[in-house]
C-alpha cells in the first residue's frame, strides 16, 4: 500500500429514485424497508445470515451460525446439505418442474431449452458418468468448457456427489490450463472438441493435449462433441460425453454434504505471479449467492435473467448457475462473441428471447457506446425491466447511456461491487429501495459491513479516498487459497489487522455511498478480468529476446484498463514493430489473448530503486501520459523516466 489516502478525481451529484411501478412488485420496497433491515442486519448478522440460510433445504441443521478463528471462517457449523439438491430436487415436486431453467443460444444460432426436470435429468446422467469413470467425493475436476448447457450440467454434477470443480476460462492457453490443473492436483478433465467464437472454431481438445503433456496426475478426460472440429484421441484416457452418459440411469442419489464440504476452486491472479486457487465451500457460499440473486436482481418467477459471463469466471459460478438455480428462475446462456455477426447481436437475442433481467460489464457497455446507438435501436428491448453491471467501476457516462439506450429510461440499474474471493456481491443497490447515483455501487448488501480506511485502519473521513475492507466475515468468502493458507493469511488478513483487505481503492459519499476507485496493487483489470502483472512479465521474459519486463495498467476508454509493457532486450538485440507484435502473440500463446500488451516499450533499463526494484508506480504514471509526480528519491537513474516519456506509443 503506497499512501494512506487516494486521490479523488470524480464529481458526481445525479440520482435516480425507484419508479412506483417497479417498487409495486419489488422483493424489497422502498428505502424505509432496506434502512430497517440493514439496521437489524447490522445489529445482529448472524441471526440474518441464519434467516437466510433457511430458504435453502438441508439435509441436517447446522448447531452454530459462525466459528470465527481470525481469519478462517466456518459457516453453518455440523450442518449438512446438497447444492445440486437446491438448484434442481427442490423445484421439481411444483409447476417449476416443467419451466425453463436453462435457455441456451449458441453462436451459430442453434438455441436449446432445458426444463428443471430434463436438467435434473442431464445432471444426474453426467454424475453417475463420472462416478463410473472414477471419480470420487472430494476428487478435483478441471473443467475447461464453452458456454453450452453442458458446462453447467459438469458443474451441478460435481456438486452433487462432492466432487470439487476447477472451472478454467476457455480462452486461457494450454500452459495456464496445465498450471491450474497441476495446482489443483486434478485427476479428471472435462472439455469439448470445439467452441464457436466470432465465427471460428476454438479447438479446446488441442489445448488440452497440450496441457496434459505436463499434468501427471490427470487420468481422464471427457470430451464433449461441440463444434465436430477434428480432434486427435488418447485411448484409455480420452472418452466421449456421449459415451459415457450412454448407459447410466437418470436418476443419481445425491451426498449429504458438511456445510463446509468445499465446491470450488477458481484461479484469479495474484501480484506474486502464481495463480491464486481461491477455495470456495458449500452452505455459505449457496446461502449468500441465492440471497443476492433474489434481492438484488428482484427476481420474479416469469423472468429470463442474463449474466453475460462466462462460466470460468466467478461471475458465470455464482449468478449464471447457481445463484438463478437455487431460486427456480430461468437462466440464459450464449456461447459467443457480441459483436458477431454483427454489433447487434446481443440486443437481437434480448428481442427473441423477451429476456428481462440483463447482467454485464462496463467494458462490454463502452464498446456498444463506441458502435452507436443505431445497433440497439433495431430492436425491441422493452421486455427489459432491470439492468446490471459486474466486474469493474462504471463511468457516470456509460451508466447514464446505458440507462438511457438499453433501459428505456425505464430500468433500474444495480452497479454490483464483489470479487472472486468474496464469491457473491457485496456492495449493490437494491433495485426497489435504493436511489442511485451514477458510477457509484451504493451500499454494502443487508448482513455486509464495509468500510474505507487508511493504511492504519482508520476510517477515513467522507469524501476522502482510501482502502476498501471488510470489517466482518461473510458466508460466501473465500475460506483459504487451496494448498496455501499462509498466503491467504497474508494476502488479505495481514494488511489492515482485524480486517479483510479487498485490494480496491474507495471513497464513501456523505450519504454513505462507496465509489470504487479501482486497484491499488500490481493487478491489471482488464474488461472485468484481473490479471497479474507478474504472470504477463515472466511471460515475456521467457522469450529470448528479453532480458527484463515490467507490466501496469493505463487507463482504457473500452477495457477500464489496458496492458502496458516495458521491455528491455538482451545482447544486441534491436526494437522493432515486428518485435513487439511477435512478443505480443508470445505473451498470448503463454497466458491466453485477454494478456496481450496493448502497447509495449523498449528501454535500455527500467526504473528502480537503489535495491534494485522496479518502481511500477512511476511507470503508471508514463504509460498513462501523466507527469511523473510524487517520491523519486530512490530512484537509482532519473534519465530513465526522460527516456521514456520520449517515446512515442
Amino acid at each position: 500500500m503506497s499512501s494512506s489516502h487516494i486521490a479523488v478525481l470524480l464529481k458526481e451529484s445525479r440520482h435516480y429514485k425507484p419508479s412506483a411501478f417497479f417498487q409495486k412488485k419489488a422483493h424489497i420496497r422502498g428505502l424505509g424497508a432496506l434502512k430497517a433491515m440493514m439496521r437489524r442486519a447490522a445489529k445482529n448478522p448472524e441471526r440474518f445470515w441464519a434467516d437466510a440460510a433457511q430458504q435453502l433445504e438441508w439435509i441436517k441443521p447446522w448447531k452454530r451460525v459462525l466459528d470465527w478463528q481470525p481469519p478462517f471462517a466456518r459457516w453453518f457449523v455440523g450442518g449438512k446439505l446438497n447444492v445440486s439438491v437446491n438448484c434442481l430436487d427442490r423445484h421439481l415436486s411444483g409447476p417449476r418442474r416443467n419451466k425453463a431453467a436453462i435457455i441456451w443460444e449458441g453462436e451459430p444460432g442453434e438455441v436449446r431449452t432445458l426444463t428443471y426436470q430434463q436438467l435434473y435429468y442431464e445432471v444426474c446422467r453426467f454424475a453417475n458418468a463420472l462416478k463410473s469413470l472414477g471419480v470420487d467425493k472430494g476428487d478435483c475436476v478441471a473443467l475447461y468448457m464453452p458456454m453450452v448447457p453442458e458446462a453447467a450440467v459438469a458443474m451441478l454434477a460435481c456438486a452433487r456427489i462432492g466432487a470439487v470443480h476447477n472451472v478454467v476460462f476457455a480462452g486461457f492457453s494450454a500452459e495456464a490450463l496445465g498450471d491450474r490443473i497441476n495446482d489443483a492436483q486434478a485427476r479428471f478433465v472435462v472439455t469439448a472438441d470445439g467452441s464457436y467464437r466470432r465465427g471460428a472454431v476454438l479447438k479446446l481438445k488441442s489445448a488440452v493435449d497440450e496441457a496434459l503433456k505436463s499434468c501427471p496426475t490427470v487420468q481422464k478426460v471427457v470430451v464433449l462433441r461441440r463444434a465436430a472440429n477434428e480432434v486427435s484421441w488418447t485411448d484409455g484416457r480420452d472418452v466421449w460425453w456421449h459415451d459415457a452418459v450412454a448407459n447410466v440411469p437418470g436418476e443419481c442419489h445425491p451426498e449429504s454434504l458438511d456445510s463446509e464440504h468445499p465446491l470450488f476452486i477458481l484461479y484469479t491472479s495474484g501480484s506474486t505471479g502464481k495463480p491464486k486457487g481461491v477455495l470456495h465451500t458449500t452452505g455459505g457460499y449457496l446461502t449468500q449467492v441465492a440471497l443476492t440473486a433474489k434481492w438484488v436482481f428482484d427476481l420474479q418467477e416469469e423472468d429470463i435473467f442474463w449474466c453475460t459471463a462466462d462460466v470460468g469466471w466467478v461471475t458465470g459460478h455464482s449468478y449464471v448457475v447457481y445463484g438463478p438455480l437455487a431460486n427456480g428462475a430461468t437462466t440464459f446462456l450464449y456461447e459467443g462473441g457480441p459483436l458477431h455477426p454483427e454489433p447487434d447481436r446481443l440486443w437481437s437475442i434480448v428481442e427473441r428471447h423477451r429476456v428481462n433481467v440483463f447482467y454485464t460489464a462496463p467494458t462490454a457497455i463502452r464498446t456498444f457506446m463506441r458502435m452507436g446507438e443505431e445497433w440497439p435501436r433495431r430492436h425491441d428491448l422493452s421486455s427489459l425491466r432491470l439492468l446490471g453491471t459486474v466486474g469493474e467501476s462504471i463511468n457516470p457516462e456509460a451508466w447514464m447511456w446505458y440507462q438511457r439506450v438499453i433501459g428505456g429510461g425505464r430500468c433500474p440499474i444495480v452497479d454490483t461491487w464483489w470479487q472472486t474471493e468474496t464469491g457473491a456481491i457485496m456492495i449493490t443497490p437494491l433495485p426497489g429501495a435504493t436511489v442511485t447515483k451514477p458510477g457509484s455501487a451504493t451500499m454494502p448488501f443487508p448482513g455486509i459491513s464495509a468500510d474505507v480506511v487508511d493504511k492504519h485502519g482508520k476510517s477515513v473521513p467522507p469524501g476522502s479516498g482510501g482502502f476498501l475492507v471488510i470489517t466482518k466475515p461473510w458466508p460466501a468468502m473465500l475460506r483459504t487459497l487451496y494448498g496455501d493458507p499462509k498466503r491467504y493469511e497474508a494476502q488479505y488478513f495481514s494488511q489492515i489487522r482485524g480486517n479483510y483487505f479487498t485490494g480496491d481503492g474507495a471513497r464513501k459519499d456523505k450519504d454513505g455511498y462507496f465509489w470504487l476507485l479501482g486497484r491499488i496493487d500490481d493487478v491489471v483489470n482488464v474488461s472485468g478480468h484481473r490479471l497479474s502483472t507478474m504472470e504477463i512479465e515472466s511471460a515475456l521474459v521467457s522469450h529470448p529476446a528479453v532480458a527484463e519486463a515490467a507490466v501496469v495498467g493505463r487507463p482504457d476508454e473500452i477495457h477500464g484498463q489496458a496492458i502496458a509493457a516495458f521491455v528491455t532486450l538482451v545482447g544486441k538485440r534491436s526494437p522493432s514493430p515486428e518485435l513487439k507484435e511477435e512478443l505480443r502473440l508470445h505473451v498470448a500463446k503463454a497466458i491466453g489473448s485477454i494478456a496481450k500488451p496493448a502497447e509495449i516499450r523498449f528501454s535500455a533499463s527500467l526504473p528502480k530503486t537503489r535495491s534494485g526494484k522496479i518502481m511500477r508506480r512511476l511507470l503508471r504514471e508514463v504509460a498513462s501520459g501523466k507527469q511523473v509526480q510524487g517520491d523519486v528519491t530512490t530512484l537509482e537513474d532519473f534519465s530513465v523516466i526522460a527516456k521514456l516519456q520520449s517515446q512515442e506509443e
